[in-house]
């Protein structure tokens, strides 16, 4: 058999209504073309009665003691937890007192399973003026000897890894704990399926046709729970007759980042309907992350045999098998020496999140946070950039014609329109150049700027760094927004970032073009059964480019903070903000060194500055 195993929506699970309704179709076929004395009479009556359940009727057509037949077909569905029988004959050979006939089987072994198709045959002979079925379990099935019986061996395959960029594991070993059973040492196996039942919540003739199915002498599994979960239900597993605990070790806990990465779980029944099927114990359920988007890809399914057992129970045939569905891991971009950095960097330094992108490729390289969501904060927070986004604003400048040393007043207050900024510390009579004020993070000057950009060039220039721009990742993203800019004022709060909502990967991004000369589309997953390719940049404009690596290199050489990091780039600014109808500050450092953009947003509620988290990082690379 080749099929495949597949999950798909469960069957009511109706085995004498499933049996009957077939046998209401197969019995006239059969009777309209028999008359006696002939052999087909008792072929009918063998595979009508065992396929409708009556097991009485077939065992009275065979030669054997008829208590026995009838045991040995009843117990064949249960032994392969199989929901229905049907059978077609194909082929009928009467040679004298003796005759062969050949039938095709379809066993639907349940929900998670294909129909198990085989070839049977029936030997029969005549007795006095009665054609009777020779009796033997190879009546059943062709490889099925004396003594022996069905059972259903199912194995659960290991769920793939999420790796980081050198194809190391992104996961480390956490114990699951299994629930299962010997069914030979089981003196009631209703009852253990009953109270198993009720304790997990799982289907109860699921269970049971578990127990049943499974070899007799080998510990079956049932279920398996995490830790949380075990610890609620502990007391009640332990009640119930004949269910062992054994703990294993599963490779489904994240490391960093971990919410990147994503939480696994063993399915509850609540979660079950996740895997498009029942459950088996050892299946595994993406909660989060990576590991609820790629689900389908990293979990192992099921791999299904259908073998023949010895007295003993021991396994002496293979009669049908069906492989596990593959899975393949998930390739992220992560590079686990840069997110152990970026770890270190955020320790203890309240809430803040910090994305790291790989400048030529955008590639994200780490995400890290401290008592903030690596994906809700970093990847898709909403957040004002301030003065950090003179970035986008200078190169609109610049493309407008307006040169880095203009003078440019930073008073202490300006109005624009309906709308008023202020600058602390600064000073009336000053006169400051752009770069000057691009260096302090000039609101007022910003503000006053705001008159020598159209709107249609600077929302060109917030797109052109992919501001709301058509991008994505696997993950929870947002790429930005600019507000209507009809209102001189509203074009003003633009220029001065106050209006404008970004992430912080959208500004990691916005770093990485400063340093190659083009904005590229971020990355977190590679498709490796494709080449590789580094998606095509928008480039900035050449004059603009210029500009502003000259300015986030001088503004980061002012910064004693930085000091002896060499190479580095960047721009720093605070943001005050409502989130949630509550006043909040941030702080921001958007920078560059060597290959590696970072953006680090920081919530200053007790905290360290952005700056001063981007400082140990740099440093730490250093």
């Amino acid at each position: 058999m080749a099929d495949v195993r597949r999950r798909g929506p469960a069957p009511a699970r109706r085995r004498g209504l499933a049996a009957a309704l077939s046998a209401v179709v197969l019995a006239p076929l059969l009777a309209g073309c028999f008359a006696e004395p002939s052999p087909q009479e008792a072929v009918r009556d063998f595979l009508v009665g065992w396929q409708s359940g009556d097991f009485a009727k077939a065992a009275a057509r065979t030669d054997g003691d008829h208590k026995t037949v009838e045991k040995a077909l009843s117990q064949v569905g249960p032994q392969l937890d199989a929901t229905s029988f049907r059978f077609r004959l194909t082929s009928l050979d009467q040679n004298g007192d003796s005759a062969r006939a050949v039938y095709h089987a379809t066993v639907d072994l349940g929900e998670n399973a294909p129909p198990w198709l085989y070839d049977g045959r029936l030997d029969l002979r005549l007795i006095g003026n009665l054609w009777k079925v020779r009796w033997s379990p190879s009546a059943i099935h062709p490889k099925l000897g004396p003594g022996q019986r069905l059972a259903v061996v199912n194995e659960v395959e290991p769920r793939a890894p999420v790796l980081d960029s050198r194809g190391n594991t992104l996961l480390t070993e956490a114990t699951v704990y299994v629930a299962g059973a010997i069914p030979s040492g089981l003196s009631n196996p209703e009852e253990v399926g009953a109270r198993l039942a009720k304790a997990t919540g799982f289907a109860e003739d699921r269970i049971l046709g578990q127990i049943r199915s499974a070899p007799p002498n080998e510990f079956v599994k049932l279920a398996t729970f995490g830790k949380t979960k075990y610890a609620e239900l502990s007391g009640k597993l332990a009640a119930i007759p004949g269910i062992e605990i054994r703990q294993e070790p599963m490779p489904i806990a994240a490391k960093a980042p971990t919410e990147i990465v994503g939480a696994v779980s063993a399915p509850t029944a609540e979660t079950a309907a996740q895997l498009g099927g029942p459950a088996e114990a050892g299946d595994t359920v993406g909660r989060s992350g990576l590991q609820k988007v790629y689900q389908d890809q990293l979990a192992g399914s099921t791999s299904t045999e259908v073998v023949a057992l010895d007295q003993n129970g021991r396994k002496v045939g293979e009669l049908a098998k069906w492989p596990a569905k593959p899975n393949a891991p998930v390739h992220t971009t992560i590079d686990s020496a840069v997110q152990q950095r970026a770890e270190e960097a955020v320790a203890g330094a309240g809430p803040v999140v910090m994305v790291a992108v790989h400048a030529p490729t955008g590639k994200v390289l780490a995400v890290a946070d401290e008592g903030l969501n690596q994906v809700r904060n970093g990847l898709a927070g909403r957040y004002p950039p301030g003065t950090a986004f003179s970035i986008v604003s200078t190169s609109a400048l610049v493309r407008s014609g307006v040169g880095t040393g203009l003078k440019v007043p930073c008073p202490a207050e300006r109005r624009v329109g309906e709308a008023t900024f202020q600058q602390a510390g600064a000073s009336a009579n000053e006169a400051p150049s752009l770069r000057e004020n691009f260096l302090r993070g000039c609101v007022t000057a910003y503000a006053a700027l705001a008159r020598r950009v159209s709107p249609g060039v600077l929302a060109e220039e917030a797109q052109r760094f992919g501001i709301g721009g058509d991008w994505s990742l696997p993950l929870q993203t947002y790429t930005g927004s600019l507000p209507d800019m009809t209102r001189e004022s509203q074009q003003a709060e633009v220029m001065t970032g106050e209006s404008v909502r970004v992430s912080p990967l959208g500004m990691a991004l916005i770093a990485a073009s400063v340093s190659t000369g083009g904005w590229r589309p971020p990355q977190l997953v590679v498709d490796k059964t494709k080449p590789e390719a580094v998606p095509r940049a928008r480039l900035l404009d050449p004059d603009a480019l210029r500009a502003l690596r000259k300015l986030m290199r001088d503004s980061v050489k002012r910064d004693t903070r930085f000091l002896g990091i060499d190479g580095l780039s960047g721009v720093s600014s605070t943001v005050g903000y409502t989130e949630k109808g509550q006043r909040r500050e941030g702080s921001w450092f958007v920078g560059y060194q060597d290959e590696i953009a970072v953006a680090v947003f920081a919530q200053n509620v007790g905290g360290d500055s952005a700056t001063e988290v981007a400082a140990r990082f740099f440093r730490s690379l250093s």
